[in-house]
């Protein structure tokens, strides 16, 4: 079983890293999700992203499961669906109602009837190979659509000057994903594992140096309508969207007299980093 087996040491070795990396990338929300339940409010923050990042999950487990001998595809998406539901349930319980109602229409319409479709077509109309094919496919695409959610956060940084929107170490953690689960696709002759993966190393380096770049940079003020703004482009491109999700609890060092700001930028960040976790894989 390439991949698995210790008989395969390359594919295995980069398949166990993938799943380390991808499982601290899928806990990196816990600080949002403690402070809603402190504040006992979602604060305006989205679940799209997360919700995607269950159909992404998903989507990885049936391929896996079709293409066989890839249990550790798998393993680590079983615990994004897992880890991802929580948090979804979190934001439920907390979420006003209008929103809660929203959030529960996209979830079963993506993760319901989309992903039934998805399983009744290529089981009736395909077989074999081709069916692995065909999701394969199925994945690269929508993962590609989600790699474009960091183009958001790097127009942002560039138009800013700052950097206070970008996660730099979700960034650096994500980039050492995608090249552990490009290892993985290379040495288990998967092109579809490879693919969105070049992408995600791609776009992680590119965030990086922009913050290299930048670092240094005052800081800019972002008004309020700018915040609102900054959350629409992080959802619409995140849905999909690579859950640049890790919430960002308020800085303890920043003074009180600032926090009004502060929370807004807490809430760009949020955004920004609710773009990063969907392609955790």
């Amino acid at each position: 079983m390439a991949g698995l087996s210790l008989q395969h040491p390359l594919p295995f070795t980069f398949g166990m890293l993938g799943n380390l990396i991808s499982f601290m990338v899928f806990l990196a929300p816990i600080p949002t999700f403690y402070r809603v339940y402190r504040k006992k409010s979602t604060e305006g923050f989205h679940s799209v992203p997360y919700i995607v990042a269950v159909f992404s999950c998903m989507l990885w487990i049936y391929y896996a499961y079709v293409k066989t001998d890839s249990i550790l595809l798998i393993t680590i998406n079983s615990f994004g669906v897992f880890i991802e539901t929580a948090y979804i349930t979190i934001y439920l319980v907390y979420a006003p109602k209008k929103t809660r109602v929203f959030s529960m229409r996209i979830f079963v319409l993506l993760n319901v009837v989309v992903f039934a479709a998805i399983i009744l077509l290529t089981q009736l109309l395909f077989t074999g190979s081709i069916r692995v094919k065909v999701l394969g496919w199925i994945c690269v695409g929508f993962s590609v659509g989600v790699f474009a959610a960091p183009l958001s956060v790097i127009r942002l940084v560039i138009r800013t000057k700052s950097v206070e929107f970008l996660p730099f170490f979700l960034s650096f953690f994500l980039t050492l994903s995608a090249i552990a689960w490009f290892g993985y696709g290379l040495f288990t002759k998967d092109i579809y594992v490879q693919l969105p993966n070049v992408l995600g190393f791609l776009f992680g380096v590119a965030q990086m140096v922009l913050y290299i770049v930048y670092k240094k940079k005052k800081n800019v003020v972002v008004e309020p309508a700018g915040i609102e703004h900054i959350v629409r482009i992080a959802e619409l491109a995140i849905a999909p969207a690579s859950e640049l999700q890790a919430g960002i609890e308020e800085n303890d060092h920043r003074k009180k007299a600032s926090e009004g700001s502060t929370e807004g930028v807490d809430k760009a960040k949020m955004a920004a980093e609710e773009g990063a976790e969907i392609n955790a894989v």
